[in-house]
C-alpha cells in the first residue's frame, strides 16, 4: 500500500511518533512518505491508500494547521485515515484525575477526526494518543491553570518531561501495525 505519515509538530514530540509509525509501515513492506503538514496540499492525499495524520494538541483539540488540512480535503476522497496526537496532559488510563485532565485538555482531538471522517465520508481506521514533553510556555500554562497543587505538579512534570518514551513509540508502532493489517 501507499502510505502517508503526515504530522504537525512544534517541539518534536509528534514528529517522533510520526517517525515511529513510518518505520513500522516501512518494515511492513509499504511504500511510505513522511511529510510535515504544509509540505503538501489536501488534494495530494488522494495519491495514498492510508494517511496517518498527526497533530499536537492545542486548546483540547487538533492544532489549527491540521484542522485546516482536514477541512480542505475534498468530499468523496478514497484514502483511509488514521489519526494520532501528542498532548502534554495526563493520559486517561491512569485514574479519575488523569481521565478528567485528559478530557478537559485533550479530549476533543478524537472527536475532530471522527467528525471530519463522517462529514467527508472517509473511513477512519483508528486514533492514537500519547503524552509529549511540554514546552516551557505550556508548562507554565499547565502549572497556572490545570495543576495548581504543588505535590500533583511535581509528580506530573517529572513524568511528563520523559515523553514520548520508548514505550510510547512502541505503542505507536503497534497502532500502525493494527491499522495496516486491517
Amino acid at each position: 500500500m501507499k502510505v502517508l505519515v503526515a504530522y504537525f509538530s512544534e517541539t518534536g514530540n509528534t514528529k517522533k511518533v510520526a517517525e515511529a509509525i513510518g518505520e513500522e509501515a516501512t518494515a511492513g513492506g509499504h511504500d511510505v512518505d513522511l511529510k510535515a503538514v504544509g509540505e503538501f496540499a489536501a488534494g495530494e492525499l488522494e495519491a495514498y491508500d492510508i494517511v496517518f495524520l498527526g497533530s499536537t494538541c492545542h486548546s483540547s483539540d487538533l492544532a489549527a494547521p491540521v484542522k485546516e488540512l482536514l477541512n480542505a480535503i475534498p468530499e468523496g476522497s478514497t484514502f483511509k485515515l488514521a489519526g494520532f496526537v501528542t498532548h502534554s496532559t495526563m493520559t486517561p488510563e491512569g485514574g479519575a484525575l488523569q481521565k478528567e485532565m485528559y478530557e478537559k485538555w485533550a479530549g476533543r482531538c478524537p472527536g475532530t477526526f471522527e467528525a471530519v471522517s463522517k462529514e467527508k465520508a472517509i473511513e477512519l481506521l483508528g486514533f492514537f494518543h500519547c503524552q509529549g514533553a511540554p514546552s516551557p510556555p505550556i508548562e507554565a500554562f499547565i502549572r497556572g491553570n490545570a495543576i495548581p497543587d504543588e505535590a500533583q505538579w511535581e509528580e506530573y512534570i517529572a513524568e511528563a518531561r520523559k515523553h514520548p518514551t520508548s514505550g510510547d513509540l512502541e505503542a505507536a508502532k503497534a497502532f500502525a501495525r493494527k491499522v495496516l493489517e486491517g
